[in-house]
């Protein structure tokens, strides 16, 4: 039975001059709108699915395009018995069965020998003629946001996390045990080893790597290492000095606010911040000054009483 050419061109939508880009991006687009996981009740959908792959497959490797466009459409031409490469290339027959892997045509199967996913060759010698068999290759690593609270990245610990496997739209979804380092800053990656993307021709997995996002908290702002918490004191307390309770992320502490503060002043709390070790932040506490809203007429008569009484001078200019 006659092997029928593949239009690799046409299968992609994209021209003979097409650049890398724009076959990456024909690819994609097709590979989106025709996944079986998105089509499942069309059963062409599938069959679409395995012709772009394995035109992409062809035309993305210089040298596998290169020998196709060499080719063309009359490559029958070249056949003799086996399958013998057009001008340019070593004269050595193939001679190729059926049964190749990867779920290729028999047009691929009959010029490359059984299907490749990137990887390149490597030849195998079978008397006088050759056979091209995958060579393993381990799969790419891939990346994942994962969101955290300050009081889980603070404390690290073990979590399961539920995240779409990579590639198409339409992956499944795996469950995976990660061991969150305390301290754990925002932008950080966490490899875990062997669950990126899967490997071509039986080789091993890549890795994926989780980059921590630190959701927005309530009460603490997030300076590279340092956490920072404002803190409100009344006016008297400022001018006076205090003993002020502070939360931290392990809990409150006993403060002593030093007389005559000002407005965004910065006390430290050692080692309340993220980061391990020599590189562990603090927590910054930012005073600010905050006056009642609402007077009575004694706290009223009390103030002006003070501004009456007083010679400071908060504007020197």
């Amino acid at each position: 039975m006659a092997v029928e050419y593949k239009d690799y061109y046409q299968t992609l939508g994209v021209s003979k001059n097409a650049d890398k880009d724009e076959l990456s991006k024909a690819f994609k687009k097709l590979a989106r709108k025709y996944h079986p996981d998105l089509n499942p009740n069309d059963a062409s959908a599938e069959t679409k699915f395995k012709e772009i792959n394995e035109a992409y497959e062809v035309l993305k490797d210089p040298e596998k395009r290169k020998m196709y466009d060499q080719l063309g459409p009359n490559w029958e031409q070249y056949q003799q018995g086996g399958f013998q490469r057009p001008p340019g290339y070593e004269n050595v027959q193939f001679d190729f069965g059926p049964g190749g892997a990867g779920g290729f045509s028999d047009f691929f199967e009959t010029i490359f020998g059984g299907g490749f996913s990137g990887g390149g060759f490597q030849q195998e010698g079978f008397g006088g003629q050759r056979g091209y068999q995958r060579r393993p290759r381990r799969g790419g690593d891939s990346e994942a946001t994962y969101e955290v609270t300050l009081e889980e990245a603070y404390r690290g610990g073990q979590k399961t996390i539920t995240l779409q496997e990579q590639g198409v739209p339409g992956g499944q979804s795996k469950t995976l045990e990660v061991k969150l380092p305390p301290g754990v800053r925002d932008g950080q990656r966490i490899r875990l080893s062997g669950q990126g993307n899967p490997g071509y021709g039986g080789g091993p997995a890549g890795d994926l790597y989780l980059k921590i996002r630190i959701l927005p908290h309530h009460l603490y702002k997030v300076t590279d290492n340092n956490i920072v918490l404002d803190l409100p004191l009344a006016p008297w307390e400022a001018a006076l000095g205090a003993k002020v309770r502070v939360p931290t992320l392990e809990g409150a502490v006993e403060m002593n606010i030093p007389a005559g503060i000002s407005s965004g002043k910065k006390l430290r709390v050692r080692g309340r911040g993220l980061g391990s070790g020599a590189k562990k932040g603090d927590q910054l506490v930012r005073i600010v000054i905050a006056t009642p809203s609402k007077l009575s007429e004694r706290e009223r008569d009390l103030w002006q009483q003070l501004a009456d009484a007083s010679d400071f001078e908060p504007r020197p200019y």
